[in-house]
């Protein structure tokens, strides 16, 4: 059989007496602690106007976005028949199951909250986040891998992976190229428009860039990823994901555009 054997990494980091720290929660932990440090640094040396407190408010509400919004979308999209069956199963994150689209939603609207109680421009605020949440993405793509879910399609590449959940089938590492692609690629083209003065002057511009890049990105690497088993492939080769970016490209275009033609 070709194709690498997937490493025997359990997905439980470390236990501390009856609680099991798994990879997938430490991940989300990385990011947001990996967004709040940027965040103050980036207040000091851009002169942002953004005070300690205000900074912790923002990613008090970031982080009930990700959390919320990632969950409900991933019940609404693709856990609808289990939601119906048992509603507090939506409760019960530790099984699994979160939609990055759908945190990305609830990260707007908490972001858009926060602007409004700190007093601060709502698009000046995600400009200044959305460049270091690639890295959150990256450590979560990681952590995908490491659990051995969200495997790619059957492939007969040399780099190709034997997952256990995906019926030992040399299938592409998907997990991987998203940590590189939606991941690191994506932080450096950000970092690098973001140490610009003239972006950052654009007000949503970032935002506008962030959006379009990762809906791109993601319909690439769609192609490589296993559609989901309880909805497979729409209208011929379209995955719900390609679907659900497709949104996401539309708008950073528009903000895009938006930001280019005004001033700070």
């Amino acid at each position: 059989m070709t194709g690498l054997a997937f490493p025997d990494i359990s997905p439980i980091m470390f236990s501390i007496g009856p609680v099991a720290i798994r990879w997938y929660s430490m991940a989300y932990l990385a990011g947001i602690l990996f967004v709040w440090y940027s965040l103050v640094r980036d207040a000091k040396k851009y002169d942002m106007n953004l005070s300690s407190q205000n900074i912790e408010d923002v990613i008090f509400y970031a982080t009930l976005g990700v959390i919320l919004g990632g969950r409900i979308g991933y019940m609404l999209i693709y856990g609808r028949e289990l939601l119906f069956s048992n509603f507090f199963s939506i409760f019960e994150i530790w099984k699994g199951g979160m939609s990055f689209h759908g945190g990305i939603v609830g990260v707007i609207l908490a972001i858009y909250l926060a602007a409004k109680k700190i007093n601060y421009k709502f698009l000046g605020l995600t400009d200044a986040v959305c460049v270091y949440v690639p890295i959150g993405i990256f450590f979560g793509r990681i952590a995908n891998f490491i659990n051995g879910e969200l495997w790619g399609r059957p492939s007969d590449v040399s780099w190709a992976v034997r997952f256990p959940e995906g019926g030992y089938i040399p299938r592409h590492p998907s997990q991987l190229y998203e940590a590189a692609t939606e991941g690191l690629l994506m932080f450096v083209i950000l970092k690098i428009l973001w140490s610009f003065e003239e972006i950052r002057g654009k007000t949503g511009t970032t935002s506008g860039c962030f959006l379009f890049l990762y809906g791109f990105f993601r319909m690439c690497m769609e192609q490589f990823r296993e559609p989901d088993r309880q909805i497979g492939f729409l209208l011929g080769h379209i995955t719900m994901g390609q679907l659900l970016s497709l949104p996401f490209m539309l708008l950073g275009i528009f903000l895009m555009f938006r930001g280019l033609r005004l001033s700070k």
